[in-house]
């Protein structure tokens, strides 16, 4: 859900004019190891019950949680648990867990290490610990059987495949668990575990092989994980042509398509479950009059935006984006100018009435923002507003939103885990005093509705559909609290070496290594 600590920034890898070989140099299978580009430091915080920034891409390969969420199926599947099952009104949810699974620290893992896992990341009250709000209590039935009491109904083994705050990990690793964390040790049991750690170098994070793994090292696999940062992106695609890094997360719209006919490259392109949103200050200034608010939405260049991103982002319909339960088709919206100026005269402002100024805050260099920032500002121009952006680092941003200081607020959104309801519980709830509901939103009748989503998602999801179709035109359209202008489309490039590779948008731009096999 990164609204959050790590700015969204696209990784925007220029094309270059230097020349290149004819096919790239693939890794011999016994020197290979598999080398991802980060375009910033990969880790911010090594603590995995408060972790919720860029390391996701390190952690999902070091923790396990009891499901992970399948991006076919769309449903979750089993990881450190085998088979769950709830009771009829989603109040207490069982899970059986598997068995003869240790952490890297040696101990075993047990449903006694679950609950205590699970107990302190909610103790924690940092990072995305919320996703076990609905949590009551926790039962150890037995070794392997582990029962969660809910205050209120939630699809449990949905919210268990979370990208944060779901690990399972050692509480009992050292004394002060904090401490001993934040030196880049780890406590998991997944594939992988902490080799070295040198913040700041370029090389910093290798993870190695867990020779103890539950999974088994039978199969030709990477034994060997290595994080590379490089913020020259002309310098990582350099290194991907020579074979000396595995993976590249996000390619410039030109550079995509050369790697597309690349000899010796292979690519991966969807869409993901990852979308910018214009937030409307619904509660405060000039926006505070619906009317405003419903012009503005008219006023952005959707489709132009779109086609001048190229390819890096795709029409949104609704709130919720394709690919989740929530999402609603035929409402992609589409620019009217004529209709805004309507609106606008109708509040006393656009051409022929009093000037408007309104105030946007957007994330410092984030370039597909900027795009969609210059047109809006040119457009409103013609209606005769001067809106006033202001790019700024996130946490800076962040901090002056939560002060209700801007009249339109540009973020992106993506789910803590795959469930179309982290939009409006967190969006689009009220707030106080508000965290990530940056429109402000304080309307009984809409929190009604939407608290009655997390139950419904469990006990009858025909009817939960309805329930966010009419959340969906109450936000959008009664309420006039956001614009929701793309979705981000992932493109990827890797080594054709490289085999087995999925695109999981439930967990942004984490490479599964485990799951892929090398070849020479």
């Amino acid at each position: 859900m990164r609204r959050c600590l790590a700015a969204v920034a696209a990784l925007v890898l220029l094309a270059t004019a230097c020349s290149a070989p004819a096919a790239v140099r693939q890794p011999r299978l016994g020197e290979s190891a598999f080398v991802y580009v980060e375009s910033t430091d990969v880790v911010t915080d090594w603590d995995p019950g408060t972790s919720y920034s860029n390391e996701i891409v390190a952690l999902q390969n070091v923790y396990e949680t009891l499901t992970l969420w399948n991006p076919v199926t769309k449903k979750s599947a089993p990881r450190l648990a085998t088979a769950w099952r709830s009771t009829a009104d989603g109040r207490s949810w069982t899970f059986t867990l598997r068995r003869d699974v240790t952490f890297h620290t040696g101990r075993p893992m047990d449903a006694t290490a679950v609950k205590q896992a699970i107990e302190r990341t909610m103790a924690t009250k940092a990072g995305a610990y919320y996703i076990w709000d609905s949590v009551s209590s926790i039962r150890v039935e037995d070794p392997y059987t582990i029962t969660f009491a809910l205050r209120y109904p939630v699809p449990l083994d949905v919210v268990a495949s979370s990208a944060y705050a779901a690990y399972i990990y050692d509480t009992r690793a050292a004394p002060d668990l904090a401490q001993w964390f934040s030196a880049g040790r780890d406590a998991g049991t997944g594939p992988y575990t902490v080799g070295t750690w040198k913040k700041g170098a370029q090389d910093e994070l290798t993870l190695k092989a867990y020779d103890g793994y539950w999974g088994g090292w039978d199969r030709p696999h990477y034994r060997t994980v290595k994080f590379r940062v490089l913020p020259d992106q002309r310098q990582a695609w350099r290194q991907l042509l020579r074979g000396e890094v595995s993976f590249l997360y996000r390619l410039d719209p030109k550079l995509f398509a050369r790697a597309e006919t690349r000899p010796g490259l292979r690519t991966s392109e969807r869409s993901s479950f990852q979308t910018a949103m214009l937030l409307f200050n619904t509660a405060t200034g000039p926006m505070t009059d619906q009317r405003v608010r419903r012009a503005v939405q008219k006023a952005v260049d959707y489709r132009g935006v779109i086609r001048a991103l190229r390819g890096g982002v795709m029409s949104h319909s609704g709130v919720v984006p394709e690919g989740l339960l929530g999402h609603v088709p035929g409402r992609v919206p589409r620019q009217d100018l004529a209709g805004a100026a309507e609106l606008l005269a109708k509040a006393g402002y656009g051409p022929q009435g009093e000037p408007l100024q309104l105030t946007l805050t957007f994330t410092e260099g984030d370039s597909d923002q900027q795009v969609l920032v210059d047109r809006l500002r040119r457009d409103l121009k013609s209606l005769n507003v001067t809106l006033r952006a202001r790019a700024m680092p996130w946490p800076d941003q962040w901090e002056l939103g939560k002060k209700r200081g801007q009249d339109i607020f540009v973020m992106y959104w993506w789910p803590d885990y795959a469930d179309g309801y982290s939009w409006f519980g967190n969006v689009f709830h009220s707030a106080d005093p508000p965290v990530f509901n940056l429109a402000y939103l304080d309307d009984p009748t809409t929190d009604t509705l939407l608290d009655s989503l997390p139950e419904l998602t469990v006990t009858d999801s025909a009817t939960a559909q309805q329930a966010f179709v009419r959340a969906t035109r109450r936000v959008l359209d009664q309420q006039a609290a956001a614009a929701m202008p793309w979705v981000v489309n992932y493109r990827r490039a890797y080594l054709g070496s490289v085999q087995g590779y999925v695109d999981n948008p439930a967990y942004p731009d984490v490479v599964f290594v485990y799951e892929l096999r090398p070849s020479g």
